[in-house]
C-alpha cells in the first residue's frame, strides 16, 4: 500500500507562530512514520517552505503545494494544520486548500472565519439561545470613553483582540485607570478589539472529533489557574490543573446529557426516514434554526414540545413506563 504524504503545516502570521512551530513538533512526534510520510511545512507571510529530513527547507509551489525533493516533485495527500491564528484558524488557508483539492483537518472556511472572530460567534451562539457575557466590539481608529465601557459591561472586563488566540493582548480590566492602555494592547494583535464583561463561574474545556462516520466528544475537562485568568503561561507553561471529569453538579451535567441524548435520537429519527431539518421544521412551522438548537443540545425541552415532535416524526422520542393505581371496583 502506497504511503500518503502528509504536511503538518505550521507557523502562521500572528504573536502565536511559536506556539505553532511547538504543537508542529508535537504532532510530527506522535504521528506513525511507517505508514505516512510526514513533512512540517512552515509559513509566515509569502515564505512557504517544507522541511526535508536533514533539515534544509525548500519552496512550496503555491500554485498546487507541492515542493522538490532530490529532483523530484512530490504531492501533498493531507494537511494537518496546527497553525495558530491567521491563516490557520479564520478560514483563509481553509479556503486554499478547498480550491486546490486538497482535504485538511481542521473545520471548514464557515466555522473557521465566524469561530475565529470572537464577536461574531458570540452573536451567532446568542441566536441558539445560549447565554454569553455582554460585550462590544471597538474597531481600530475609533475611541471609546471610560464610562461607556463601564455603563455597558462594568468591571471587572476582559478586554481582548477580536481576532486571536493563546492569550496575547488579554487584559483582565478592574479598574477605569486600565481600560485605555488595556485596549491599546489588544489593537496591537488585532484590528478590532472586543470588551467583555467578567463572568465568575467554573471554567471548562471539552473537546472532540468527527469523522465520515461519527462524532466523538471527549469527557469535560475542569480548567483550574492561580493566575488572573486562563493565560498563556497557564495554556503552555503549565501554570494550571486539569481536572477531568470536572467537578460539576450530578444534576447539572445529568439535565446537559439528556437535552443531547434527546438531540442525538431525533435526528437518529430523521435519517432513517430520510428527513433532513428542513423537512421537520416544514412539518411543525418551525424555523429551521430552531430545529438545530435541538439537534445540538442547545435547548429546554417541554413535554409538550416534546409530544409535538412526536406527533410530526411519527415515532417516540422518549420512553416513558407507565404506572396506573388499580382500580376498585
Amino acid at each position: 500500500m502506497k504511503k500518503r504524504t502528509i504536511a503538518i503545516v505550521a507557523g502562521g502570521d500572528s504573536s502565536e507562530l511559536p506556539v505553532s512551530l511547538r504543537s508542529a513538533q508535537g504532532i510530527y512526534s506522535f504521528i506513525d512514520k511507517e505508514r505516512y510520510n510526514l513533512y512540517i511545512v512552515e509559513m509566515q507571510g509569502n515564505r512557504w517552505e517544507a522541511v526535508l529530513p536533514n533539515g534544509d527547507k525548500t519552496p512550496i509551489d503555491r500554485n498546487d503545494f507541492s515542493f522538490t525533493e532530490n529532483g523530484e516533485k512530490k504531492n501533498f495527500d493531507f494537511a494537518y494544520i496546527t497553525i495558530h491564528g491567521t491563516p490557520g484558524e479564520n478560514g483563509l488557508l481553509q479556503g486554499y486548500f478547498d480550491l486546490i483539492g486538497i482535504p485538511y483537518s481542521s473545520c471548514n472556511v464557515l466555522v473557521s472565519a465566524m469561530t475565529f472572530n470572537k464577536f461574531t460567534c458570540n452573536q451567532y451562539l446568542k441566536g441558539f439561545g445560549i447565554r454569553v457575557s455582554e460585550s462590544m466590539i471597538l474597531r481600530k481608529g475609533f475611541e471609546i470613553l471610560d464610562e461607556e465601557v463601564i455603563n455597558k459591561v462594568g468591571l471587572p472586563c476582559f478586554i481582548k483582540p477580536n481576532a486571536g488566540g493563546s492569550s496575547f493582548g488579554v487584559t483582565k480590566v478592574k479598574t477605569k485607570e486600565q481600560i485605555q492602555p488595556a485596549i491599546e494592547k489588544a489593537f496591537g494583535e488585532s484590528d478590532e478589539v472586543m470588551i467583555e464583561a467578567f463572568m465568575q463561574g467554573t471554567e471548562i474545556t471539552c473537546g472532540c472529533y468527527k469523522t465520515k462516520d461519527k462524532e466523538v466528544v471527549f469527557p469535560i475537562t475542569e480548567v483550574v489557574t492561580s493566575n488572573e485568568f486562563f493565560d498563556y503561561d497557564a495554556k503552555y507553561n503549565g501554570q494550571v490543573e486539569e481536572i477531568t471529569p470536572a467537578r460539576i453538579p450530578e444534576e447539572t451535567s445529568r439535565h446537559h446529557e439528556l437535552l443531547v441524548d434527546i438531540g442525538e435520537r431525533i435526528e437518529e429519527i430523521l435519517k432513517r426516514k430520510g428527513w433532513t431539518q428542513s423537512d421537520l421544521a416544514k412539518a411543525m412551522s418551525k424555523r429551521e434554526s430552531e430545529i438545530s438548537k435541538w439537534l445540538g443540545g442547545g435547548h429546554n425541552f417541554t413535554i409538550a414540545t416534546i409530544a409535538k415532535i412526536e406527533v410530526a416524526l411519527g415515532e417516540d422520542i422518549l420512553s416513558v413506563k407507565h404506572y396506573r393505581k388499580p382500580v376498585s371496583v
